[in-house]
């Protein structure tokens, strides 16, 4: 009889890629069988993937041009995690988003200054100034993140 996989499972975003992936793809991917996916997708058994190989199964399904399965299904797990959060429930929309304006004006700084003629590289942007810039996106990103559960919430 089938196994019913929760949304949000480990278990389900491998019966995902074991539709999208072949068997040889599989074993070409991760050294193992389509045999051993099976197990660890069941939820009644104590057989689990291994964080490694569910990465580059992820990353297999990307160049098939397919969205990553294990990833989603974490991501779900996380967001529906994060959504039941007090932390969360307390957040107002407006201070959101004048605080994803400030962080949006501050990448947008950050940008320029390292694209400016007298800056450290000049107009090539350094590795430091990769960082700074890669910083404030990650910023922005976790704001606008937050702006959505909020919204998703209402």
């Amino acid at each position: 009889m089938a196994k019913i996989r929760n949304i949000g499972s480990v278990e389900k975003g491998i019966m995902q890629v074991l539709r999208i992936l072949s068997e040889d793809e599989i074993y070409s991917t991760i050294g193992k069988k389509s045999s051993y996916l099976r197990k660890c997708s069941n939820p009644d058994l104590i057989q689990q993937i291994d964080h490694n190989d569910s990465i580059k199964l992820d990353l297999a399904c990307i160049k098939k041009g397919k969205a990553p399965p294990l990833f989603t299904e974490h991501e779900y797990k996380v967001i529906n995690e994060y959504n039941n959060t007090e932390h969360h429930k307390k957040n107002d929309i407006d201070e959101m988003l004048v605080k994803s304006t400030i962080l949006h004006g501050k990448l947008t700084e950050v940008i320029k200054t390292a694209e400016d003629p007298l800056s450290d590289d000049g107009k090539k942007i350094s590795k430091l100034e990769k960082k700074e810039i890669m910083k404030a996106i990650e910023n922005l990103e976790n704001k606008i993140l937050k702006i959505k559960l909020t919204i998703d919430k209402k």
